[in-house]
């Protein structure tokens, strides 16, 4: 993303928080992240990570589409998938979990990492987030994927640890 893009980014980001100047400082001197409010702008859909990072691998499988605000938090080791605001809606899985209106989410600036959490996709200024129904396809594939994968990485180890 050239500076032009990166400042879009910032600016469709910061218009979330309580007070967007603040927030952008925070980001350029304080501890790199800031909490701001979900249902507004966006909702997160956040995920265990194996779950996200496949997931996330069926969304780019589409070259012509790129997608949404990804967010990874590597200590809590959750995605967080960044889709329209839907007080409606409601997300069913093991882990997930969806955040929406009354609800803060911890973020960094979309130009660096900040401590444990890093844009695997960053915002591209435009608004442009995840749409649901394709959401929802690479998630219910990469839970099949898991499923099958589970019972291999259950198996006990040889004797020479393979």
């Amino acid at each position: 993303m050239h500076s032009a893009m990166w400042k879009q980014a910032v600016e469709w980001l910061a218009a979330a928080a309580t007070d967007p100047q603040e927030c952008k400082r925070e980001w350029d001197h304080g501890k790199g992240t800031a909490l701001l409010a979900a249902g507004r702008y966006w909702d997160v859909l956040s995920v265990p990570d194996r779950l996200g990072l496949l997931a996330l691998d069926i969304l780019w499988r589409d070259p012509l589409k790129v997608p949404g605000p990804t967010l990874v938090d590597v200590t809590a080791r959750r995605v967080g998938f960044f889709l329209p605001p839907d007080p409606a809606s409601e997300w069913v899985g093991f882990g997930v979990r969806h955040v929406g209106r009354g609800s803060w989410v911890a973020v960094p600036p979309p130009y660096r990492p900040a401590g444990r959490l890093e844009w695997l996709v960053p915002p591209d200024g435009a608004g442009t987030l995840h749409a649901p129904g394709p959401l929802e396809l690479a998630l219910r594939g990469a839970t099949g994927t898991l499923a099958v994968l589970a019972p291999v990485s259950a198996e006990p180890a040889g004797p020479e640890g393979w």
